[in-house]
């Protein structure tokens, strides 16, 4: 006989529907020993960031005995926060505890992740370390596991997550029939910085790193080396280094290519070849920019391209 793994979805008003519906959906699919329910902070239903309502089976305080938990997250973090008490709870009576994009908010309010590592949407990363020092963010990551506490990058992460819940559970090769059905990768390749702006320039007001910063933007092919940039702002190289990273957290070279990847990879998904984009983007060769994309991006610009460029078909026609 068969023993029954009862997993609930936590919601609440304002949750992202795709954090909810991804583990619903991968478990459903599973089936059994899989069941699978919503509980929200009073029982009753909830509205989604995008108007759609969900039902809750139960509330919250009358979950016993959950063998998975999944916190799924909300555009505004506030209400991930929030959740944290009751949160708290449910995962006292949980045998292990996972959250899907900012959902990581709930979890380290809860101090679910004091003393683990954890990842949340890329765009978010830098706010939970801030808020919350005693966790290891670790800002690429499409999920983590921490002992019995899971985290998720963003939004359809959710489904990477809990396809890696299920093969603990039953083995690759459930897993693997799942990603099939759903049409997805069993274990994506790269970490979520392919997905993110790497190079958003930093905002500092620094009268000597700002002109800086601005001339990369403007120009990323241009002579950017660290000397460079030292003469262009009158000081020596080892005070413009400390400067570099107390404004950006990166050292000028490091810099300097993060603004170059990000400039090829524009390029590119505007149909530049690989040769034009490593040219115009100041990164030199074709084989310096698959060193520099495998670095930020975890991928080859091929394949990259192969994910980003189009979401057309090469059946389909016009």
């Amino acid at each position: 006989m068969t023993t029954t793994r009862a997993v609930w979805v936590f919601a609440f008003d304002g949750v992202r529907l795709l954090d909810v519906s991804a583990p619903l959906e991968v478990f459903a699919t599973a089936g059994e020993p899989y069941a699978v329910r919503v509980c929200s902070p009073d029982g009753r239903d909830v509205r989604t960031s995008c108007g759609l309502r969900i039902g809750a089976d139960r509330a919250a305080d009358a979950v016993r005995g959950a063998d998975t938990l999944i916190v799924p997250g909300a555009v505004d973090v506030a209400r991930c926060v929030a959740a944290g008490p009751a949160v708290a709870e449910l995962a006292a009576r949980s045998a292990r505890v996972a959250s899907v994009c900012t959902g990581a908010f709930a979890l380290a309010a809860a101090g679910l992740l004091d003393g683990r590592r954890a990842t949340t949407h890329w765009e978010h990363a830098a706010e939970l370390a801030r808020r919350h020092p005693a966790v290891e963010v670790l800002a690429d990551a499409i999920h983590v596991r921490d002992g019995e506490v899971w985290s998720s990058a963003g939004v359809t992460a959710g489904i990477d997550l809990c396809l890696a819940l299920l093969e603990e559970d039953r083995g690759a090769a459930a897993a693997r029939a799942v990603a099939r059905d759903l049409v997805v990768f069993l274990q994506r390749p790269g970490g979520q910085s392919q997905f993110s702006a790497v190079s958003r320039t930093p905002p500092t007001g620094h009268p000597v790193v700002r002109p800086l910063l601005d001339a990369v933007a403007a120009d990323p092919a241009a002579d950017h080396s660290a000397a460079a940039l030292a003469r262009r702002a009158g000081v020596s190289a080892r005070h413009l280094a400390r400067l570099f990273r107390e404004q950006t957290g990166a050292s000028p070279g490091a810099y300097v290519e993060r603004v170059r990847v990000e400039a090829a990879r524009l390029l590119l998904e505007g149909g530049a070849s690989v040769t034009g984009a490593a040219a115009r983007s100041g990164l030199g060769s074709d084989e310096s920019l698959r060193r520099a994309f495998a670095r930020h991006f975890g991928v080859t610009p091929s394949a990259y391209l192969a994910r980003f460029r189009t979401s057309s078909y090469a059946g389909d026609r016009a």
